[in-house]
């Protein structure tokens, strides 16, 4: 849960209290209904957590935001409904957000005078996309994984070679022991004209590979190796093709360091989150709801639902998108 002071335009983090839910490890990913139930039995202490962070009263709250989907239901409820309960009770506005617009401004925040349009790339456990941001709240979508997540794929792959849940960093930690072109991988789509990734293949590869016993931590160096290539020269691509020179990386694997060090090489002005705001957490989308606030939006959200699959973009007949 985070909680954000907006000082004239510029949005200043003051809390970001968080709850790492450990239980999950030992069914090496997320198990929704403990997830929720986790939400239910923590969200007080949490909110108590941030506004001792932040050094403030509850009653100096003067808006409240929470996110709308996509993620999770259960989960989503749980958030979605204690927000707009507090709202009610605080008598503010009311702001439901989008879970990757959260990512997005977690990045944009730390950047204020970035151009318009640039290039936003979200890459996690549960989504991988890239989007052109036109303008505040414009967003096209560019490309998307046509199959899994890169993060999914990093917990998927963790597993196989038995390193733990959350994937990531020990994916990323392992392949600081490995060779990068130790195990021959294919390239997610090699050779396309769009800017979409793919990584159900590359997971297929791993798990062949390490049935047939190749060194576990060549392994990893060369699945992150491979990722993070796929990830930094389809978005090198969709910004020549677009003339644009600035992108924003954010989201859980936007923490990888590899993946840091490769678009810092990239030739790309890249910009990342501070890396407490990488991973899912209340101030990014408070910072989303900021964005809202200084777009004259009143935050009346009230009959917003939960939805598990909401796209940030919306397609049209016409193949042009809308926000």
């Amino acid at each position: 849960m985070g909680i954000v002071r907006l000082q004239g335009d510029r949005p200043e983090v003051l809390a970001n209290a968080l709850w790492s839910q450990k239980v999950h490890r030992q069914y090496g990913g997320v198990m929704p209904e403990v997830a929720s139930r986790e939400h239910v039995e923590r969200i007080d202490a949490i909110l108590e957590d941030a506004l001792a962070q932040a050094g403030i009263q509850l009653s100096e709250v003067t808006a409240v935001a929470a996110t709308r989907g996509p993620g999770l239901v259960g989960a989503l409820l749980v958030g979605l409904t204690y927000g707009k309960g507090l709202a009610q009770g605080l008598g503010v506005p009311f702001y439901a957000m989008h879970h990757l617009e959260g990512h997005i401004q977690a990045a944009v925040s730390e950047h204020p005078d970035l151009p318009f349009p640039h290039l936003a790339l979200v890459v996690s456990g549960g989504h991988t996309h890239l989007f052109k941001v036109n303008a505040p709240g414009q967003y096209e979508l560019v490309g998307a994984t046509r199959d899994d997540a890169a993060g999914e794929a990093f917990d998927k792959v963790a597993r196989m070679l038995g390193l733990g849940y959350p994937g990531g960093p020990a994916i990323s930690k392992a392949a600081e022991r490995g060779d990068p072109k130790g195990v021959d991988l294919p390239r997610p789509l090699l050779g396309q004209k769009g800017f979409d990734f793919s990584f159900s293949g590359i997971k297929t590869a791993c798990l062949l590979a390490v049935k047939a016993g190749v060194n576990p931590d060549d392994l990893a160096a060369s699945f992150q190796y491979r990722v993070v290539e796929s990830l930094v020269q389809t978005t090198k691509r969709a910004a020549k093709a677009l003339s644009i020179e600035h992108v924003v990386v954010s989201g859980g694997v936007a923490a990888n360091q590899a993946l840091r060090a490769a678009f810092g090489q990239s030739g790309l002005k890249s910009h990342f989150p501070p890396m407490h705001l990488n991973t899912d957490n209340g101030a990014m989308i408070a910072l989303a709801a900021v964005k809202q606030v200084l777009l004259g939006e009143v935050g009346t959200d009230w009959e917003a639902e939960a939805e598990a699959y909401l796209p940030l973009v919306q397609p049209l007949a016409d193949g042009q998108n809308r926000t």
